[in-house]
């Protein structure tokens, strides 16, 4: 049997679901404290198995911020020097994580399409002395990068919201040099989701709606040339409200980290 994943979703209302994201991320990003679907914060960061140690050599403020999914920097082994694209960048927690990686002889190129978010990540890596990560204001479905210019491309929680999940794949190849890295977590579901749960905008933003049934996530990222190489599931990542834990316990809606190479 042969799966695809489509294009781009024709129920959604894509004009709806940008507005409806970047509302919930600015409010992610100046409110972190309040009330979302899903869990943010250090404590959800060091469950997910991120290092403490780590954390703590970043701005707390952009650990306040975290609404990522899972853990992936040990699968991306990035090294002194490398340049890394961090697709939804946010409010830079990975970024600035990938940047201690890196060291200051390397590069670290934030993407997101929330002004709010990006604002916040440039003061505090300004503020931090982080002067190998920049933030750039575009779309993961077309990054303002040339073709083989990076060697790792890293998301979190961020491709499940775009329209058109094959495009951002293969966007992540064009970027990639032979031999770069795709290190990602992101939340997929065992059964395809229905039209009353894919065409809500809301469910969207909140991470649910979006979300691509495994098989197809996997098709998606082979048909644009990368190699999967390593596939994870993070049972301790959790949704908050009763409506995401039911579409959850409906569909098998969960968190999964992979590496996949550009051969």
């Amino acid at each position: 049997m042969t799966i695809t994943a489509k294009p781009a979703s024709a129920g959604v209302d894509k004009q709806e679901l940008e507005a409806r994201v970047k509302a919930m991320y600015r409010e992610v990003a100046e409110a972190p404290h309040g009330e979302f679907h899903f869990e943010m914060g250090r404590a959800l960061a060091e469950r997910l198995g991120y290092d403490p140690h780590a954390l703590d050599r970043i701005p707390a403020a952009a650990i306040d911020s975290f609404a990522g999914v899972g853990h992936f920097l040990d699968l991306a082994a990035i090294q002194p020097g490398e340049t890394v694209l961090d697709l939804g960048s946010g409010s830079g927690m990975d970024s600035l994580l990938a940047a201690l990686a890196t060291g200051p002889g390397g590069q670290v190129l934030g993407l997101d399409m929330t002004a709010a978010q990006r604002d916040k990540a440039e003061r505090l890596a300004r503020e931090a002395g982080f002067g190998q990560v920049t933030f750039h204001d575009g779309y993961i479905e077309a990054p303002p990068f040339a073709d083989g210019s990076v060697d790792v491309v890293i998301s979190n929680g961020v491709i499940n919201l775009s329209a058109d999940k094959p495009r951002v794949f293969a966007e992540a190849a064009r970027v990639l040099r032979s031999g770069g890295r795709l290190a990602l977590a992101d939340i997929v579901t065992e059964k395809p989701l229905p039209e009353s749960v894919s065409c809500n905008a809301t469910l969207w933003a909140a991470c649910i709606g979006g979300a691509l049934q495994q098989d197809a996530y996997r098709a998606a990222i082979e048909a644009s040339g990368l190699v999967i190489e390593a596939w994870r599931e993070h049972p301790e990542y959790r949704f908050l409200t009763d409506s995401a834990q039911g579409a959850s316990a409906s569909y098998g809606v969960k968190s999964i980290s992979l590496l996949a190479v550009k051969r």
